[in-house]
């Protein structure tokens, strides 16, 4: 997870041979990191082990299901469920950046990860939570459109604008994770490499390095408000506008459609925001980690895994898909 906090400014190395030295140090100081985030006892780690790998199998499962019945029932085959599928897709990925590794990490009683992995980790963490943010967003437009223009929606909400809307996202937050990753494999690991976390966090990274980090500082802090503030706005705008017509001219039907074509978007919505807010509006203090690990758990594991049980009990559309795929298997000879 991205730490949006920014620090003072180091001095920076003012000679050639300084900075030559820092990527040479950067090579050779360490060579892998230890993941100790985790306040886990050694007697309770075979019970946490099965939950969270309970959790990530539900996770996958779920969201692979969610892929299928999108991709199986024709009359999903809109932009609301289009925008679904990438989101499924990419909770898949972000829980698998983390779990396998920690999972192993817990079966084995090692708790290293090499420094070529590290780094990955962080470029692909990076790379996954700032497109569900991108997607939610998407997804808010559409909302929006579909309330508020309900007759232009399918000029407005066209095949081409969903996929220039998905196809932008991934290559704008693939820039985004490998700049952060570039300037990351810059700076010098030569003193201790114990993590505090279960993942390669950027932001607990930084604190080991010996380098200046105050470029990946500015860095995070700049990239934090592109593409999770703007994001987060633009979904309270749509979600405002649809408010305001739906209270216009208020009437139960008109509000329990709008609730049950948003409810879904809005519960996600809240799992995901609601643990940056809690991550970085109300932050843990400097001296204990213990609540950022757990609100990490709850974003890397837990929200990826809630996340279809909310659109298969609260969607209509995905309960009927869901029925149908299973009433022609129980049918076929």
């Amino acid at each position: 997870m991205i730490s949006y906090s920014f620090t003072f400014p180091y001095v920076f190395s003012s000679t050639a041979k300084e900075k030559t030295k820092m990527r040479r140090d950067n090579q050779t100081c360490v060579s892998e990191f230890l993941l100790l985030g985790l306040p886990i006892q050694l007697e309770q780690q075979g019970m946490f082990f099965i939950l969270f790998l309970g959790l990530y199998l539900t996770t996958v499962l779920g969201n692979l299901l969610i892929i299928l019945l999108i991709r199986l029932d024709s009359r999903l085959h809109t932009p609301m469920y289009f925008f679904l599928s990438h989101l499924a897709f990419t909770d898949i990925s972000f829980s698998s950046v983390t779990a396998p590794k920690m999972l192993m990490n817990m079966q084995t009683q090692s708790q290293s990860i090499s420094y070529a992995g590290c780094i990955s980790q962080v470029y692909f963490s990076i790379f996954f939570f700032d497109i569900d943010s991108f997607l939610l967003t998407s997804m808010a437009y559409d909302r929006y459109v579909a309330i508020c223009h309900p007759l232009h929606y399918t000029t407005i909400m066209s095949q081409n604008l969903c996929f220039l809307l998905v196809i932008v996202s991934w290559v704008l937050f693939f820039a985004s994770a490998l700049l952060h990753t570039l300037l990351l494999a810059r700076l010098s690991f030569c003193g201790d490499n114990i993590l505090l976390h279960f993942f390669c966090d950027l932001s607990a990274l930084l604190k080991l390095s010996s380098s200046d980090t105050s470029t990946n500082e500015l860095l995070i802090l700049t990239a934090g408000g592109v593409f999770l503030t703007v994001p987060f706005m633009c979904i309270l705008i749509s979600y405002g506008h649809i408010g305001f017509t739906v209270l216009r001219v208020p009437s139960t039907k008109r509000i329990y459609k709008a609730l049950s074509t948003c409810g879904s978007h809005l519960s996600v919505m809240s799992l995901y925001y609601g643990a940056i807010i809690e991550l970085y509006i109300f932050p843990s203090s400097s001296d204990s980690n213990g609540k950022d690990v757990i609100v990490a758990v709850f974003y890397t594991l837990v929200t990826p895994m809630l996340n279809p049980i909310i659109y298969s009990l609260r969607n209509w559309d995905m309960k009927r898909a869901l029925g149908k795929i299973l009433c022609r298997g129980n049918f076929s000879p």
